[in-house]
């Protein structure tokens, strides 16, 4: 019973090791590699001229799609102009749905189909507005520049 016992715990360990060598770089460096997404992310955005971000009649319209995620996570778009936040949902039905903006005080439980237009005012150059889910998995984020 004991021997059975201690190979069990030894088995256990050997399991929690590989596994820690193995995912080691998602415990150790977690935010070195967020800013590297971060920063593909930025250049991305910055190489498609924003294809998410449209001005009409003096109107900033900035669309994210809200299904496993949001995307794009970041979004430049032009300070001092009068933005709005166009979310767009197609058959979602994940914690997307559950959209929070802390900044406008804002919750909402978005249509599994269809698109929320949110005023987000006009933000000054370095402000940001943050929307995350209601389990905080997934974020997206609006920058004036």
């Amino acid at each position: 019973m004991q021997k059975r016992f201690f190979i069990f715990i030894i088995f256990v360990c050997l399991i929690i090791i590989l596994w820690f060598l193995f995912f080691k770089n998602n415990f150790l460096d977690n935010s070195n590699s967020d800013f590297q997404i971060v920063s593909k992310e930025i250049s991305t955005n910055s190489q498609n001229n924003q294809d998410n971000v449209e001005i009409k009649e003096g109107v900033q319209y900035v669309t994210v799609l809200a299904k496993g995620g949001y995307f794009p996570k970041i979004s430049l778009i032009k300070a001092d102009l009068p933005t709005k936040l166009i979310i767009q949902t197609e058959n979602t039905y994940d914690c997307t749905a559950s959209l929070i903006i802390r900044s406008l005080d804002l919750q909402k439980v978005l249509q599994p189909t269809g698109q929320e237009i949110i005023d987000l005012g006009i933000l000054k150059s370095g402000n940001s507005i943050q929307g995350v889910c209601s389990m905080g998995m997934f974020y997206f984020k609006v920058q004036a520049i």
